[in-house]
């Protein structure tokens, strides 16, 4: 049975068999019998490799963190999480200017400036949408139709599950949609960030071709 540490794009968690691109976390959720009580603990919500430097750590270490999985960082982004300072150092840092740039922060600023607007963005219950055209939406940007979460990615548009992008069509020219992925977020995107998209959305865009 899989663990329910897979977020999706809401940053929910859910248990799923398919694996993810990316690990991270955002405190320990889950109490001594390993079972998951709290939404976070910190305001520090971060995406990190599943490999650095050789390091092995237990999934749920009693008292220290619970490790997340996601699909791709683009869903990564949508939940609320952004990269780690330190297995992901370079991500980090072209993250954190084009995030400042975006939204009139200075550079040199402790991260935790950014971390707190980016829970006052996530921690909405229901979690809070925008406006946009879909024709304005930079790569990565997670958006809803109906219950359904689709991404941008240059001409295409791709229906979001846990394994992969489906149903992977051409983007629809100036049709207004809701926004999942925080607003400061695709501001940095917006601004030279371009987050990891599944390879699947590719190879699904090649196969129609």
């Amino acid at each position: 049975m899989p663990n329910p540490n897979r977020v999706d794009p809401f940053g929910d968690l859910f248990a799923t068999a398919a694996r993810g691109a990316l690990t991270g976390n955002r405190g320990c959720l889950h109490n001594e019998q390993g079972e998951i009580r709290r939404r976070w603990t910190t305001r520090a919500w971060i995406s990190c490799l599943l490999e650095f430097r050789g390091r092995h750590r237990s999934i749920m270490p009693p008292g220290r963190w619970t490790a997340l999985f996601f699909l791709d960082e683009a869903t990564a982004f949508a939940a609320g999480h952004r990269p780690c300072g330190e297995c992901r150092n370079a991500e980090y840092r072209r993250f954190k200017k084009a995030w400042c740039e975006a939204n009139d922060g200075d550079v040199a600023a402790p991260v935790r400036l950014i971390d707190g607007r980016l829970h006052a963005e996530r921690v909405a219950r229901p979690r809070t949408t925008w406006r946009a055209g879909l024709d304005q939406l930079p790569d990565g940007t997670l958006w809803l139709d109906g219950n359904e979460v689709w991404i941008v990615a240059g001409a295409r548009i791709g229906r979001w599950t846990a394994s992969g992008y489906r149903d992977v069509t051409a983007r629809p020219p100036g049709r207004p949609v809701s926004v999942l992925t925080p607003f400061s977020l695709v501001s940095s995107f917006s601004a030279g960030y371009r987050p990891a998209i599944h390879s699947s959305l590719e190879d699904r865009r090649r196969a129609s071709s």
